[in-house]
C-alpha cells in the first residue's frame, strides 16, 4: 500500500478565522479538506479526484496547531486519509480518484 505523509500548520492570520467563531476560532472542515485534496493531487499528479466518498470530523483543530495528513492508497481508485494533531485524530475519510486520461475521454 502506498502512503504519503505531510505536516502543516494553519496560521491564526488565515482569513478563514475572521468569521469562524471569532471568540473561539477553529479551522473549518472545508479548509482541512482542501489541504488533503492539494496533498493528494501533488502526490498523485496523474490522477484527479472524482468524489469525496467519506469524511468524518472527530476533533477540532485550532489556529497555529501543527497537524499531519496521512494518505493511504487502499485500492486502485481509493485514497484514504487521516488528519491528526498530537494524539487526536481530527478527520478520517476517503477520496475516489480516476486517471486524468479517463476524464479527458468523457
Amino acid at each position: 500500500m502506498l502512503e504519503n505523509k505531510q505536516h502543516y500548520c494553519i496560521p491564526a492570520t488565515h482569513p478563514c478565522f475572521a468569521g469562524h467563531f471569532p471568540d473561539n476560532p477553529i479551522v473549518p472542515g472545508v479548509v482541512i479538506l482542501n489541504y488533503v485534496q492539494q496533498q493528494l493531487l501533488n502526490w498523485q499528479p496523474e490522477y484527479t479526484i472524482d468524489t469525496l466518498a467519506q469524511a468524518k470530523f472527530l476533533y477540532p483543530l485550532n489556529p497555529d496547531q501543527q497537524f499531519t495528513i496521512k494518505l493511504m492508497q487502499s485500492s486502485e481508485k481509493k485514497i484514504k486519509f487521516t488528519c491528526s494533531h498530537a494524539t487526536h485524530t481530527l478527520v478520517t475519510g476517503a477520496f475516489i480518484i480516476k486517471a486524468k486520461q479517463e476524464t479527458a475521454h468523457e
